[in-house]
């Protein structure tokens, strides 16, 4: 039987035109800011402190939508973990600009501007077209 670990991130869109998203670069793909939950944490606790730990954006500076939470749990294979599975729930946020992001886990960052095209299979596209879905079904909700 596989280890299950629970993980949580943010999708971190901003207000203004263009809208765009924030993605963080690893060596080979890009990710979300996101992070295994420590014991007893709230899975939206996780994914402001994963992104401020990772992004340096205050959790006070974002604004996180109460309807929207997508989840994925696949596969994966870590020095540090072995085999597992990986579960990990993710939240829209949004803060009002594209801002400077003060890395510290990964070498580069990119706003992307919103709609994108292919970007990731596994994590990425799944989730950017379940928020199209979402905004599509709930206009009212968008930004």
């Amino acid at each position: 039987m596989n280890r299950r670990l629970v993980a949580a991130g943010i999708l971190l869109f901003t207000r203004e035109q263009p809208k765009s998203f924030l993605l963080l670069k690893h060596q080979d793909r890009w990710d979300l800011p996101k992070g295994h939950a420590e014991q007893g944490e709230e899975l939206l606790q996780t994914a402001l402190r994963e992104t401020q730990e990772e992004t340096g954006i205050p959790a006070k500076d974002i604004s996180v939508d109460p309807n929207f939470r997508f989840e994925l749990e696949y596969p994966v294979v870590s020095k540090r973990f072995g085999n597992h599975q990986k579960q990990v729930t993710y939240f829209l946020g949004f803060v009002p600009e594209r801002r400077p992001v003060l890395l510290t886990e990964h070498p580069d960052f990119r706003w992307f501007t919103w709609p994108a095209s292919k970007i990731q299979v596994q994590t990425i596209d799944p989730l950017l077209e379940a928020v199209k879905r979402y905004w599509d079904d709930h206009p009212n909700s968008k930004w």
